[in-house]
């Protein structure tokens, strides 16, 4: 082992688009959505224990556990025991990415400690290797180890690799409500759902560099039962549409509404009236990764 500690990225990640085709017997829904990375990341720093086998978790934030209950100390279990790994951990969550937010915030810090220890401890795991573990820690898990834009199918462990989208501002709000996953899935009527978004055309858009048309066709499906739950979502989304945004949907179950803008001037305007009018002071100016 080369170095005692590595210090990686933890980006969280928004669905430019999110269908649900049905409910499986399993009690799992089949998906079919666009993941894409943007820039707003925790920051994880795993350091080698010589003294002991210990997973040790620390945070910056009063808000996510620090026990065997968090998806890194789950994460980092199941590397030591796969890999026969003698020494503990020391894991450092700078936390930014909102919590319970829709943005994958715990799965990709769950990602970022098998990328971590494979690399701290020279296991050789290859990236299919660590998304094969990731997928029974979580759905999400596997994504934000491969990172970027990806179409995710199945539970969302089926990922194919895309193109960037063209780029632009993502600016992302998340309103002071807390949203269950459980809850919007059990709630949703995926046999009687009228629209879907078009996943396919959101994808020629995007090899074709095509922002408005992308956008045009950017949708999700759970906003049928967590808009309805929380009208405050669809505020920030007529805020957001109305300062020049080119599209604003809310990002996996929620509650996090995210804006595309072409302007940065437009899209600074639009966070500081979210923030003026108390939708929500948890706003961030971000791009694609």
């Amino acid at each position: 082992m080369t170095n005692q500690s590595i210090t990686l990225k933890a980006y969280g990640k928004i669905n430019l688009g999110l269908d649900v085709l049905r409910r499986l017997e399993n009690g799992y829904h089949e998906v079919k959505m666009i993941m894409q990375s943007v820039s707003l990341h925790d920051v994880i720093t795993i350091t080698a224990l010589d003294t002991s086998n210990d997973i040790i978790i620390r945070t910056s934030s009063g808000k996510i556990p620090c026990n065997e209950q968090n998806l890194a100390y789950k994460a980092a279990k199941l590397m030591m025991e796969t890999y026969s790994i003698q020494n503990g951990v020391d894991i450092y969550i700078e936390k930014n990415i909102p919590v319970a937010a829709g943005m994958a915030g715990g799965s990709t810090d769950c990602a970022a400690v098998f990328k971590g220890m494979n690399s701290l401890f020279e296991i050789g795991a290859s990236e299919m290797d660590l998304r094969n573990l990731g997928v029974k820690l979580g759905a999400d898990v596997p994504y934000c180890i491969m990172g970027h834009t990806a179409l995710s199918e199945g539970i969302g462990e089926i990922l194919t690799p895309l193109p960037k989208p063209p780029a632009c501002i993502v600016l992302l709000a998340k309103p002071d409500i807390d949203v269950s996953t459980k809850y919007v899935y059990e709630n949703l009527q995926a046999d009687t759902l009228e629209i879907h978004p078009d996943i396919d055309g959101m994808i020629c858009a995007i090899e074709k560099q095509d922002l408005h048309t992308l956008c045009t066709k950017m949708d999700n499906v759970l906003e049928t039962v967590t808009g309805k739950k929380y009208p405050i979502i669809s505020e920030i989304e007529h805020l957001m549409k109305s300062e020049g945004a080119l599209q604003s949907i809310m990002s996996g179950s929620g509650p996090t509404v995210f804006g595309i803008f072409t302007d940065t001037e437009k899209a600074g305007k639009a966070a500081a009236l979210i923030r003026e009018r108390n939708l929500t002071q948890e706003v961030h100016v971000a791009e694609f990764i």
